[in-house]
């Protein structure tokens, strides 16, 4: 096993993201400014990036990981179902400057930028011994100090991960927004909610002011760092009206009041005008960027994922945290655990599913609190722990 490590090093600490900057789906900006919606690079929040490679009996995986720091506890980020490493570029700034400690975001196989030789197999057995297999390479047969964290499928892996006591030196488990009950009653309504969506947009801004307008990210400054993990450029250019043809019509619904703001709301014959030429503009011969991962096609692993989970996460002898966007989400073991004071829960409110998406900064006071409490690691940096009740 080795890794080959990009040529792509920064300063020893990534800039903290200004705060106040979070944007809801509906935030305006005022008459005549429009928000931005341009990428941003992976290299605002993260210090490195490197493909790990994973030797297998007949191949070798190379996985994409970001990160950042050389010292303390490793917080290894396992991100949700067709997300990437990327999605969690904000918190990892925010809590790398909040405590000690060293993060570490992986692409799972078949997302992001990994590549792996059987790119259909993501079984939560198979998922997991690839963590196994990367903490492996990254440190060798003594890992430093590994606390897991993940996000709804990345949060069953992680679960899945510790239950076969793949991670030697775990610390402890961070589950975010992912429950046995509800992600089992939510599977029956899963492809119609991915038939929901754009199999294509025309750009990649287009992708992150869906995913901001649509409420999949409710942060703008994350969206603008985390789409372009999830969508790619199509191989061959096609043509592209109807690309993103719902929220397309939502884009120019908006231009069009923002125009009206900006003008009086005088627009007569111009408004018809506008809006014929900006759909006109579309019809054009163009690469336009897809999904990186067609999730409907994973679906006989999604029953592996979630059935049994919340015994699997009640079995973990470490110290345990869940963060959940409502309590409606826990189901009866959790609720019986949780009044058994067998983990640590805390709500999230006005957050969608992608918690440290929405609210990364809620979401590292949480755990850097969490890790200050059970002395996994110290604060940095003036960060002031607040201890919740539960």
């Amino acid at each position: 096993m080795e890794k080959n490590l990009h040529l792509n090093r920064l300063p020893s600490r990534p800039p903290l993201p200004a705060r106040g900057i979070q944007s809801g789906s509906k935030m305006r900006m005022g008459p005549g400014r429009k928000r931005d919606f341009s990428p941003v690079p992976w290299s605002q929040y993260f210090e490195n990036m490197e493909d790990v490679e994973v030797e297998n009996e007949t191949s070798t995986d190379s996985f994409r990981i970001y990160s950042s720091g050389s010292e303390g506890p490793v917080l290894l980020l396992l991100h949700g179902g067709g997300h990437s490493a990327l999605s969690w570029a904000v918190f990892s700034a925010v809590i790398f400057n909040w405590i000690k400690c060293r993060v570490v975001a992986v692409d799972l196989r078949a997302h992001g930028d990994t590549t792996v030789n059987n790119s259909e197999d993501l079984s939560a057995e198979t998922m997991s011994k690839d963590i196994g297999k990367v903490i492996e390479a990254l440190y060798g047969e003594n890992p430093p100090p590994i606390m897991l964290i993940g996000h709804s499928m990345g949060g069953a892996i992680a679960v899945h991960t510790a239950a076969a006591n793949l991670v030697p030196s775990l610390l402890g488990i961070c589950v975010i927004d992912v429950v046995e009950g509800t992600a089992m009653d939510a599977l029956n309504s899963m492809q119609n909610f991915l038939r929901s969506r754009p199999k294509t947009f025309k750009s990649l801004e287009n992708a992150i002011e869906w995913s901001v307008k649509s409420g999949q990210i409710r942060n703008l400054e994350s969206a603008r760092v985390s789409m372009g993990g999830q969508v790619k450029k199509c191989e061959d250019p096609v043509s592209s009206p109807g690309i993103s043809k719902t929220i397309i019509e939502g884009i120019i619904e908006e231009e069009e009041e923002e125009e009206a703001e900006g003008e009086g709301g005088e627009h007569g014959n111009g408004e018809s005008n506008n809006k014929r030429k900006k759909e006109d503009d579309l019809e054009v011969k163009e690469c336009p960027y897809t999904w990186r991962i067609e999730l409907a096609k994973t679906e006989k692993y999604w029953d592996g994922w979630f059935r049994g989970l919340s015994s699997l996460f009640l079995s973990c002898s470490v110290p345990k945290l869940l963060l959940l966007a409502g309590v409606d989400r826990l189901d009866k073991d959790l609720t019986i655990g949780q009044m058994q004071g067998k983990f640590q829960m805390q709500v999230l409110p006005q957050c969608g599913h992608a918690v440290h998406e929405d609210a990364p900064e809620k979401v590292a006071e949480a755990l850097a609190t969490f890790m200050v409490r059970h002395k996994f690691t110290e604060t940095k940096g003036g960060f002031q722990c607040m201890f919740p009740a539960c």
